[in-house]
């Protein structure tokens, strides 16, 4: 089967989102849910069982300047196994333009027995755009192994290279399950964050959740394994609200520096830190900001 949908989003002359374009044909159907705020929330819904191999699916978005867009799924996919020696594609490809905002936060991906399955993403974010990104691999149903399943993200922002990830699971990737790479964990995902407002903390690891800064001070990339889909949900999720509820910042390039943080909100208002490239306080502690009444 091969099937493709297109979402395309735009901000009117009141700051509001609206949908340009929104069509798919299944398995991938588009549908859009009240919002409330101003943004856009879109339904991926499943209009057939899958992905099966040999199947080749794609979704584009396009979210335009100043548009806001949240992307989920109604239930979670599964890779299933169909004509001997095929591959099932799923493919994402996105961009995020300036004062834009997608949140793509789909269910999981169940890699089953005997599946072979690859899963690209492709996204280019503008500089002073912003990315949520989620992705979840859970290895293989309740009490089997699961069949072979590839991951690829790919994120550039501002037209420069900010990820490269990949992850093989499954009879043709050894060592997988092994200390290296899931340490026997059956559930992974990963959580990636561009936000200007939001600097990077430090790298850290809690638990099965590592976080690490990206190059630049405004991307942060979390990574966890998990016994289960629920408790890797509530990982990543946990991460994704403490930051949500962090006090809004403003990230100023420094030649040669790294980028000077202006805090514009919360118990540290008018104050001002220096991260290096990757995210690292620098020295110097904090001064005061001139403030705009608001």
């Amino acid at each position: 089967m091969r099937a493709t949908a297109r979402l395309v989003a735009r901000a009117d002359r009141h700051g509001r989102t609206t949908l340009a374009e929104l069509r798919g044909e299944s398995p991938l159907l588009l549908r859009q849910v009240p919002a409330g705020d101003g943004g856009v929330t879109v339904y991926v819904v499943g209009g057939a069982a899958g992905p099966l191999a040999g199947d080749d699916l794609r979704l584009d978005v396009e979210v335009g300047p100043g548009a806001r867009v949240r992307m989920h799924t109604v239930a979670a996919s599964i890779a299933l196994p169909g004509r001997p020696g095929a591959v099932s594609r799923m493919l994402v490809r996105a961009t995020v333009a300036e004062r834009a905002a997608l949140h793509w936060l789909p269910e999981q991906l169940v890699a089953a027995a005997g599946c072979a399955h690859v899963a690209d993403a492709e996204v280019d974010v503008a500089e002073d755009g912003v990315l949520h990104w989620r992705d979840e691999l859970i290895c293989g149903r309740h009490g089997e192994q699961p069949g072979r399943a590839e991951v690829n993200t790919g994120v550039d922002l501002a037209g420069r290279p900010l990820l490269r990830q990949s992850l093989a699971v499954g009879p043709d990737a050894p060592g997988w399950a092994g200390p290296a790479v899931l340490g026997g964990a059956p559930a992974t995902g990963s959580l990636l964050v561009v936000d200007p407002a939001r600097p990077t903390e430090p790298p850290a690891v809690r638990g099965t959740v590592a976080r690490l800064p990206l190059t630049g001070g405004t991307a942060t990339l979390w990574t966890a394994t998990a016994p289960d889909a629920h408790t890797l949900r509530t990982l990543l999720e946990s991460e994704r609200e403490q930051l949500l509820a962090a006090p809004d910042s403003i990230a100023v390039p420094v030649d040669g520096e790294g980028t000077e943080v202006v805090r514009v909100g919360g118990g540290r208002r008018g104050a001002t830190d220096r991260v290096d490239r990757s995210g690292r306080r620098l020295g110097g502690g904090a001064r005061p900001v001139r403030q705009t009444a608001s």
